[in-house]
């Protein structure tokens, strides 16, 4: 068995308002992996990149132009299916970008549980005063990692909410019923600066994880 072990990044295409991208979720993950990788906690020959999976879950955007989705099913069975395949490696760290994929990572944890697949999960973390989709949390990370693709003469304040309140809707309307510009926070406060607290957030919690999966799966081989 290889001891290497497989990051497999989890990305959407979906709309994120009228001043981001549709990759905006794979332009981050990407960004959290690349940047965790070279935090000096982590030994990068441990580790191996799997190309990122750029359309996943993400029917809670129907009606909007250009939303792509694989649906729930397809991306489970295509996780589960790829995990399955890495029998070469010491195991598959999944790294979700994408809020929408909750319902498939349950799902997938179960599979691979069932399957005696050696697998962990890790998704973005959240922190006081985050929002959910296309806000200020967002669009401040896009403002730090990848400015020239935010429109910001386009920037405009969508629905703001206690976030259960508003999954509980999209689960009945869609994001379409809960916004209509597709926005869930406050993006017009959004700053270059707050973006790179939040990916220094993210990419350490990322480094944090991947070095404690180096050391306990080497560990429990021995």
């Amino acid at each position: 068995m290889n001891s290497q072990i497989v990051l497999l990044p989890l990305g959407a295409w979906e709309q994120h308002g009228p001043h981001l991208p549709f990759d905006t979720d794979t332009i981050i993950i990407d960004s959290v992996v690349a940047r965790a990788l070279q935090d000096s906690k982590v030994h990068t020959n441990s580790f191996v990149i799997a190309p990122t999976i750029a359309i996943s879950a993400s029917d809670e955007h129907a009606g909007f132009s250009g939303t792509l989705s694989t649906g729930t099913e397809a991306l489970v069975q295509s996780v589960v299916a790829i995990c399955r395949s890495a029998s070469w490696a010491h195991g598959v760290c999944i790294v979700n970008g994408h809020g929408g994929n909750a319902d498939a990572l349950v799902r997938i944890s179960s599979a691979l549980t069932y399957e005696k697949i050696q697998y962990s999960i890790w998704s973005l973390p959240s922190y006081d005063g985050a929002d959910m989709h296309a806000g200020h949390t967002e669009t401040s990370v896009m403002l730090h990692v990848a400015p020239d693709t935010v429109h910001t003469d386009r920037i405009e304040r969508g629905t703001i909410g206690d976030a259960s309140d508003l999954v509980a809707q999209m689960r009945t309307s869609g994001v379409a019923g809960v916004a209509a510009n597709g926005v869930l926070g406050d993006p017009t406060t959004a700053t270059k600066e707050h973006g790179i607290a939040v990916m220094n957030l993210y990419s350490s919690s990322l480094a944090t994880h991947l070095a404690r999966l180096s050391t306990e799966w080497r560990s429990d081989s021995q």
